[in-house]
């Protein structure tokens, strides 16, 4: 190859017979800057055509098993009642004097914000199964002036609904159920959001704090626009 004004050049680069280096010719990094250029424009329209795409997913915390339980209308509510919905699911108990109203009180907040996406529920299981019957779930479900259908009020078993909240849920110690369930009470303020295929991808948002119920609805309608 020819040498013209102290660089030889061979194939995509330039070499400087003065220093003994070798420079990128000037075509090459034409090429260099064109590709990066349309790999970022791609990834770009990416983003733009497919909802969610290049969004970093929150970690799946655990996965909802079979459930079965009985809603306020006295009719059987199961695990594919809820299938392809984005939901949330709290505890709590109709009597309760303490959190549970001002955690109700937020949760209706985040009903509000969902009020009539067919695509999103919320699950509320009693921790006291011996008291809030169907019926008591329906007189505390009509005090709120909800839609049931949207917001479902859940009774049943009491083991069952403890391991439901326990094992595919995670919002209270697993350990807990090692004493007898007759001396067993559950009352936690966490809440867990559950994803379109049935995957927890969060159980820490505490329904009594503003910040954290805001936070949910959030991440709610992130995963209402996950495919």
């Amino acid at each position: 190859m020819g040498a013209h004004r102290g660089f030889s050049y061979v194939s995509m680069y330039s070499y400087c017979v003065l220093c003994g280096k070798k420079i990128m010719s000037k075509k090459s990094v034409f090429y260099t800057i064109f590709f990066v250029v349309l790999a970022v424009g791609f990834y770009f329209v990416l983003t733009k055509v497919i909802p969610g795409y290049g969004k970093k997913r929150s970690p799946t915390i655990s996965y909802v098993r079979s459930f079965a339980f009985t809603n306020q209308d006295g009719q059987k509510v199961t695990n594919e009642d809820v299938k392809g919905k984005v939901y949330v699911a709290e505890y709590f108990y109709t009597t309760c004097v303490g959190i549970c109203p001002r955690m109700n009180n937020n949760m209706k907040k985040v009903y509000e914000a969902f009020k009539g996406n067919k695509d999103f529920m919320i699950l509320s299981h009693t921790s006291d199964p011996d008291n809030d019957s169907p019926e008591v779930l329906k007189k505390y479900a009509d005090s709120l002036g909800v839609d049931t259908k949207q917001w479902v009020f859940l009774t049943g078993r009491k083991d069952s609904l403890y391991d439901m909240a326990r094992v595919s849920y995670t919002i209270d110690d697993p350990k807990n159920n090692l004493k007898s369930l007759d001396d067993q009470f559950l009352h936690t303020q966490l809440w867990a959001l559950v994803d379109k295929n049935g995957n927890v991808r969060k159980m820490t948002y505490d329904g009594i704090l503003s910040k954290e119920v805001n936070e949910l609805i959030e991440d709610a309608r992130e995963l209402l626009k996950e495919k």
